[in-house]
């Protein structure tokens, strides 16, 4: 188990070059109020004044402090913490040899033997980074310190925690450092050591308070109590040490540090620990064995080592999730360009299989959010396009009325015997003109679905891609470039479809000649039907007769024999196909007679000419025209929805043949001419300014990662349990 401090200071060596935010390593951070004695614990552990002292607030940057226990027998072992080529013979190859020697990272293989040279450095460091009023920062300063007298650990001194801004402070100081102790303690691997005054109220420990936010259960937090020389006579820290003021799970542990004039009277701190010893035993007999300096630094050992012991295989299994992931990402990133023509062909390549794939649906890459590439093309054909043409009514913006002015132009002067085919035919092209829109915008949503394939290809598929942004930015503009230019060529292929079925109306098609036989038929059946209904609808004994026969209602007076009107001989002569019954048009001229301009006195016998009326905006029609508007609309609708099927049918057909197709065939050798050209070569291959970078990093890192998983491994696994 010794061997796991050891591990876990290599581990923060390997990480220290690259950041050691990304594992957290077990180890143990020193908390408590400014003054509080934290450095002063630190040194003590360390044996050494090595640390900057003195009122105020002295530690303004984060010290993580790695004490190394060295044999004084073999220090050999300890030249892989440092230059190898520093020892010769078991003593250090430049001729200075002491048993006791400090190291910063910051200064690289420089060794220190001189701890006060130690204390001056750190003091430079601090003020290079912090400036030298007060201020502070939370960049790390790493010192090892190397020695026969220490145990091996891994402390951290962090800040004093302060209320009141003093020199160049910022107003906020309270809460940087407050956020700067908590960036520390909230790992979960690292065990907090609070520092509490003895000669203040244990209840008002700051450092307490906040070991207990992100530790409330206590099981990773230690208390040490400091100063227990200075408390008010007559007054003892026995209840704070057996815990019945506040209890710590871990444990109180008093000590004694030594005081300013003992500083200044450069007392050692072996003398120290003695004087602590021996005012243990006169004050609190029976907690010297388990108070003190000493005590400390073996329960601080103890606990670390366990929590490593617990901390490892988690951390074991990180760093090899992590080492998977950048060795991923650095995949990603490729490596440096060397053959450059081969590189481009290759991306070129790539990424035309890549379109075409997206657009057949056998990509790599599978979207799961949303349709895309070929799938959103057929959802646009046979939902989209097909709802939208579904939707389009027939007889839309054709009223009955514009249908009746169509028939009646249609015939000119004369009047018609029969429904005149030209108002079908031009009725009937207006319609199918109005499925045009829909087609046009088809091909255009086809566009642009093919336009977000290229951004899909980009971002999912050839990540090589990123890595050239001048290259992606020319292969954006190519393809882009050649649908702009298909997109005319398909407008006007879906034009002509469209202009095809305009072209000639084919009343032969067999669909159309089965909806004009069924239509003729129900025609037929309706007359029937008037014919039987006409008897119950109008008593016989109340029906006159004029002359020829014709039907009228009881509420018109016969006409005098010899002055028929002249609607009867125009009905009469102009019936089409013998279907219409003047006895309807009779009743139907009855009940418009109020609405003409110039109505006639039912008592004068005269009926009313419809021809000889202009046609109101919005009237009743007569059975004819309503029968002849009903004819046109059936056949216009029947007509209309055979059109429809062709065009649903070819639109879809047409797009597919003159774009999508076509893009996916010719886009290779368009990408190929277009930037497979040796004067584009060093211009497209051009890296992003970040990529080299980023990937000097990702390299750095996973260098690092698989340096400590070998460290892991070194261990043997019976030392894990």
């Amino acid at each position: 188990m010794e061997a796991l401090i050891p591990v876990i200071n290599k581990l923060q060596d390997v990480f220290n070059t690259v950041g050691a935010d990304i594992i957290q390593l077990p180890q143990i951070a020193v908390v408590g109020t400014q003054s509080s004695g934290k450095s002063s614990v630190l040194e003590s552990l360390v044996g050494k004044d090595l640390l900057p002292r003195g009122t105020g607030i002295v530690t303004r940057r984060p010290l993580i402090l790695q004490l190394v226990h060295v044999d004084h027998e073999d220090r050999r072992k300890t030249s892989d913490e440092n230059d190898p080529n520093a020892w010769k013979n078991g003593r250090l190859y430049k001729g200075v040899e002491s048993e006791e020697w400090g190291k910063f990272l910051h200064t690289k293989n420089k060794l220190y033997t001189d701890f006060d040279e130690i204390r001056q450095e750190i003091e430079a460091e601090t003020e290079r980074i912090s400036g030298n009023n007060k201020g502070i920062s939370d960049e790390p300063i790493h010192l090892k310190i190397f020695s026969p007298h220490v145990v091996n650990l891994t402390l951290v001194d962090l800040p004093g925690i302060t209320k009141v801004p003093v020199g160049d402070q910022p107003k906020d100081i309270e809460i940087q450092i407050r956020e700067l102790i908590l960036k520390y303690i909230s790992n979960p691997n690292c065990i907090i050591l609070a520092v509490t005054a003895a000669n203040t109220d244990m209840a008002t420990s700051e450092a307490l308070k906040v070991a207990r936010e992100v530790d409330p259960d206590g099981r990773r937090t230690l208390a040490v109590v400091t100063k227990l020389d200075l408390m008010d006579a007559g007054t003892d820290a026995m209840d704070v040490l057996m815990g019945r003021v506040i209890p710590v799970k871990l444990g109180l542990i008093g000590v004694v540090n030594r005081s300013q004039l003992d500083i200044n009277t450069k007392k050692s701190v072996a003398d120290s620990i003695r004087d602590e010893h021996a005012f243990l035993q006169k004050k609190y007999p029976s907690l010297a064995n388990r108070n003190g300096t000493k005590y400390l630094a073996r329960t601080l050992n103890r606990l670390l080592m366990h929590h490593i012991r617990d901390c490892l295989p988690e951390l074991k299994t990180r760093i090899n999730v992590l080492a998977a992931q950048y060795q991923s990402l650095l995949s990603s990133y490729g490596e440096p360009v060397e053959d450059k023509s081969a590189t481009l062909l290759q991306l070129i390549t790539k990424f035309a299989a890549e379109y075409c794939n997206t657009i057949e649906g056998t990509a790599k890459h599978i979207e799961t959010a949303e349709l895309c590439g070929g799938a959103r093309i057929c959802y646009i054909f046979h939902e989209t396009f097909g709802r939208t043409l579904e939707s389009v009514d027939p007889l839309g913006g054709l009223t009955t009325i514009d249908v009746l002015t169509a028939i009646r132009n249609a015939t000119g002067p004369r009047p018609a015997l029969f429904v005149p085919e030209v108002s079908f035919e031009l009725l009937v092209k207006r319609q199918v003109k109005r499925l045009e829109e829909p087609s046009l915008r088809c091909v255009e949503l086809v566009h642009e679905e093919m336009q977000r394939i290229i951004q899909h290809c980009s971002n999912y598929s050839t990540q090589e891609l990123l890595r050239f942004p001048k290259l992606h930015d020319a292969i954006v503009e190519v393809v882009t470039s050649l649908l702009r230019k298909r997109l005319p060529i398909t407008n006007e292929m879906v034009h002509n479809l469209v202009a095809i079925e305009l072209a000639y109306i084919n009343t032969k098609h067999p669909d159309f000649a089965d909806a004009c036989g069924l239509m003729n038929n129900n025609i037929e059946e309706q007359r029937r039907n008037r014919m039987r209904e006409l008897p119950s609808a109008v008593p016989r004994d109340k029906t006159l007769k004029g002359p020829g026969g014709q039907s009228l209602s009881p509420s018109e007076p016969p006409l005098a024999e010899g002055d028929a009107p002249k609607g009867d001989q125009e009905a009469g002569a102009g019936s089409w196909r013998g279907m219409l019954k003047k006895g309807e048009e009779s009743q139907t001229e009855e009940k418009l007679k109020p609405q003409g301009p110039v109505p006639a006195s039912p008592q004068k016998g005269h009926a009313i000419n419809l021809l000889d009326v202009p046609v109101p905006v919005a009237r009743k029609l007569s059975a004819r025209e309503q029968r002849d508007c009903e004819v046109i609309e059936r056949l216009i609708k029947s007509y209309f929805l055979i059109v429809r099927k062709n065009i649903q049918d070819s639109v879809p057909k047409a797009v597919m043949h003159f774009l999508v197709n076509h893009v996916k065939d010719s886009l290779q050798s368009e990408l190929v001419g277009q930037l497979y050209k040796s004067g584009l070569l060093d211009d497209l291959l051009t890296e992003s300014e970040d990529m080299a970078q980023r990937r000097k990093e990702a390299a750095d890192m996973l260098q690092a990662l698989q340096k400590a998983s070998q460290v892991i491994a070194e261990i043997r696994e019976t030392h894990l349990w």
